[in-house]
């Protein structure tokens, strides 16, 4: 489901749907007004004055007729207060231009209700996007062993490969040499996969999903192995084998051999839920807003790389506080500029102290782009918003790539996108 069609919302939706997303809720309580017109392609003249979320449904569905769409006429924040069961039936939730007391509180129902949300926004000539799940195990490239730890004993190693062969093309021995460095490969588990078994989602419930529930299996607190732990006791150590053998040479006969004996033991044992996987951790958007790490902000107000971008972020932040206080945006009317600068200012400086970021300063110059952006959202900044944020819907339903961990923040100035861990 998306939330509010303002042009980022058009932009991620264009993209899903071009790419054969199953189904699309969209919801929105607006009507067409004339600005739509300059930055939102999914509208034109004839629009003017009708639904917003039924007009962008109806070109959405030209683009590709073989997604499902249909809208709602509802205002995301009312629904929010109202209602928040209401987005407990969607897989996932894509929201667009909430301010942050509406942002907080639609993060809180969806981690509730184990509904994936993916924040997006864009502010002028900045914008930023955020994923927002409980957790998330996505598949990953995996690469084949760890190089020894020495470079005499792999030599010595290979050495002694080389003195058994008895012409030089022998095929089995130069793929042995090739292959030796796994020789070396230290034993046991890697302290990623200990974290993950002495995670705390591994204490499994009814709404746990499948890759946990392997977990647990895999330690031994289940019922598969009469209570005992696998990776002790019948993996000596090691966790269990994908059960596929690599590309060799071999006779006929003893290939199928190896096969046979290979598919026997992986029958005694169901382990393929973690071929290939990783761990994605993200923290709740409220405890980000109200304890953001000190020490990263620091670390990147202080790194002339990141320093635009974490200066944007504060300054998105404070434009809602801003808003909250003043009940509008800085520099959204005109007259009144050189006030707006300094309650913007006031209003930062507010907001980082509040976080015991004391002493931490930012450009006069940025505070004052974003007077001037005015709450305006430009087409050409909303689409690489909602090009990030539909990249992100679809590593996070198709779970075949590891999705972004953080916030991507889009500097328009620079032409940059950076992405901040602040938990």
């Amino acid at each position: 489901m998306l939330i509010k069609l303002w042009p980022n919302g058009s932009e991620t939706l264009k993209n899903l749907v071009l790419g054969g997303v199953g189904s699309i809720t969209i919801l929105d309580g607006s009507k067409v007004e004339f600005g739509d017109l300059g930055n939102n392609f999914m509208v034109d003249d004839s629009s003017l004055g009708q639904s917003k979320a039924k007009c962008v449904c109806s070109f959405l569905q030209e683009l590709n007729d073989a997604v499902k769409a249909k809208f709602i006429e509802e205002y995301p924040e009312a629904l929010i207060d109202t209602n928040p069961s209401f987005f407990s039936q969607f897989t996932l939730v894509v929201a667009t231009q909430l301010v942050e007391e509406s942002m907080v509180k639609l993060d809180r129902i969806c981690g509730q209700e184990n509904v994936m949300l993916i924040f997006a926004r864009s502010y002028g000539l900045t914008g930023l996007v955020r994923i927002s799940v409980k957790m998330a195990d996505e598949r990953k490239t995996s690469h084949g062993g760890t190089l020894p730890s020495t470079r005499e004993a792999k030599r010595e190693f290979k050495e002694l490969l080389k003195s058994r062969m008895a012409a030089m093309d022998e095929e089995n021995y130069t793929e042995a040499i090739d292959a030796s460095f796994k020789v070396f490969a230290p034993q046991g588990i890697s302290s990623d996969l200990q974290r993950i078994i002495n995670d705390s989602c591994a204490d499994v419930g009814t709404g746990s999903s499948e890759f946990w529930r392997g977990v647990r299996e895999l330690w031994g607190f289940g019922e598969s192995f009469g209570g005992m732990e696998f990776i002790a006791n019948e993996g000596g150590g090691e966790v269990p084998h994908e059960g596929s053998i690599l590309d060799m040479t071999s006779s006929t006969e003893r290939s199928i051999r190896l096969s046979l004996r290979l598919i026997i033991l992986s029958l005694k044992n169901e382990f393929g839920i973690f071929s290939r996987k990783s761990v994605c951790r993200y923290c709740p958007i409220e405890d980000e807003y109200n304890n953001p790490s000190v020490s990263e902000l620091q670390k990147y107000l202080t790194d002339e790389d990141y320093s635009i971008a974490v200066g944007f972020y504060i300054l998105l932040r404070s434009v809602d506080r801003y808003a909250a206080n003043f009940n509008l945006f800085p520099g959204q009317f005109d007259g009144g500029l050189d006030e707006d600068i300094s309650r913007l200012k006031t209003t930062a400086v507010s907001l980082v102290n509040d976080w015991g970021c004391t002493g931490l300063t930012l450009t006069e110059d940025l505070i004052n782009e974003m007077c001037r952006f005015g709450a305006a959202e430009l087409h050409a900044v909303a689409a690489v918003i909602g090009g990030i944020a539909s990249q992100e819907v679809i590593k996070l339903i198709t779970k075949q790539f590891v999705p972004m961990s953080g916030t991507s923040v889009f500097n328009a100035i620079d032409h940059r996108s950076q992405l901040l861990t602040l938990y």
